[in-house]
């Protein structure tokens, strides 16, 4: 076995079973290695920064390295002396399916895409450790973390199909990213890493220390709501979604993090030091039934597509709700990017135009996400904060 592979494949079984899972049932044959070397190199210079680097100088070497490998490998350059986490990097870049050496001119592949927006939020963190983040950065790194997920995802499954493009490509990447930030928020305050937007600290007065507080627990009520609407919206494209395991892949991906909302809501919005969202026969249960539930709708979709008179044509109201066709033409149903913006889960109605949205932009230009669909998301997503914030104090 290829060495950067057996790394790889140990330090995701190590962090994360469902990945490692994920990755090996779910992503091309041809890719699974490549899609562990991605989980397990990002997972190691997270960790770099978040453990074992101190000071803001080292952080900063550490990334400028970072980055100006990633820069030769896409220039066809390997460099001598790498570390063997470097190694995986190198060995993955090499195997990009668009990446034709010194002379590539063609445009970035989903792995580029996921590869720079990542570093760009592993950067992020390295530079903002014990000070607080606007509302903007937040939004910003969360729309740049979602891009590059999702591109990740449909690189390493379906890397031949070529799937929508549209602004609910993201979505529900963001509430993964918000739940991890509830997740682990009694763990990373200590360690200097305040993801509550200081507009709301000041907003909802807030006392970072004071975790039980009613203030608090306001504030995390709605970051509940907000994910929510957006696993609702976001789930919309992936159940869309022509391949059956990109949709296995995104619907367990979801699930995993909707149960710690589940934890959440359960503990009247007091948060946890730890949640058993990955351990368990009560979790690993859940992902079977929702395989078995997600292969047989796609199965009978299949079905109807092929033979499209065997069941009565429906379609769906706002709420979802199933409703023959020939009933009233006034329930549309809504795409999940429709109801995001038409005010669901107690948001007010936001612009369908992401460029009409006029905020000060505070964030780090680097933390812009790098594709058109990435930058819509971050649009949207500083829109829904923006929002969020005048309407829930």
């Amino acid at each position: 076995m290829n060495p950067t592979a057996k790394l790889a494949r140990s330090i995701t079984w190590a962090s994360s079973k469902q990945s490692y899972i994920t990755a090996r049932l779910l992503a091309d044959r041809d890719l699974a290695d490549d899609c562990l070397r991605a989980y397990a190199y990002f997972r190691w210079a997270d960790d770099i920064i978040d453990i074992s680097l101190r000071s803001a100088e080292e952080r900063t070497s550490f990334i400028a390295r970072q980055e100006t490998l990633i820069e030769q490998l896409y220039r066809g350059e390997r460099p001598a002396h790498l570390c063997p986490e470097e190694e995986m990097l190198a060995d993955l870049i090499a195997h990009d399916r668009s990446f034709v050496g010194a002379q590539d001119k063609g445009p970035e592949s989903g792995l580029q895409s996921f590869i720079r927006n990542f570093m760009a939020v592993i950067a992020f963190d390295a530079t903002r450790l014990g000070r607080l983040v606007s509302r903007n950065e937040l939004a910003a790194y969360t729309a740049c973390l979602a891009t590059a997920v999702m591109d990740g995802l449909l690189y390493f499954i379906g890397n031949n199909h070529s799937y929508p493009q549209t602004p609910d490509r993201n979505l529900a990447v963001i509430g993964a990213h918000i739940t991890h930030i509830l997740r682990d928020i009694l763990e990373d305050v200590p360690a200097g890493f305040i993801n509550i937007p200081a507009e709301d600290i000041k907003a909802f007065g807030i006392k970072i220390a004071d975790v039980e507080s009613e203030p608090f627990r306001r504030w995390v009520r709605g970051q509940v709501e907000q994910a929510r609407a957006y696993f609702q919206a976001g789930k919309g494209y992936i159940n869309s979604l022509d391949v059956l395991r990109a949709k296995l892949a995104g619907v367990w991906y979801c699930a995993r993090f909707e149960r710690i909302l589940n934890f959440i809501e359960r503990d009247g919005f007091r948060l946890r030091r730890a949640y058993p969202e990955r351990h368990g026969l009560g979790a690993w249960l859940e992902i079977v039934r929702l395989g078995i539930l997600v292969t047989a709708k796609h199965l009978a979709g299949r079905i109807t597509l092929a033979f499209p008179y065997t069941s009565r044509q429906v379609a769906f109201n706002s709420e979802g709700c199933g409703q023959p066709s020939g009933g009233d033409p006034s329930k549309k149903r809504l795409s999940g990017w429709e109801s995001l913006l038409a005010g669901g889960r107690g948001f007010e109605p936001l612009s369908t135009d992401p460029e009409s949205v006029v905020l000060p932009l505070d964030e780090p230009p680097s933390l812009m996400p790098r594709t058109p669909v990435g930058r819509e998301t971050a649009l949207l997503q500083r829109a829904v904060f923006y929002h969020a914030g005048r309407i829930s104090v």
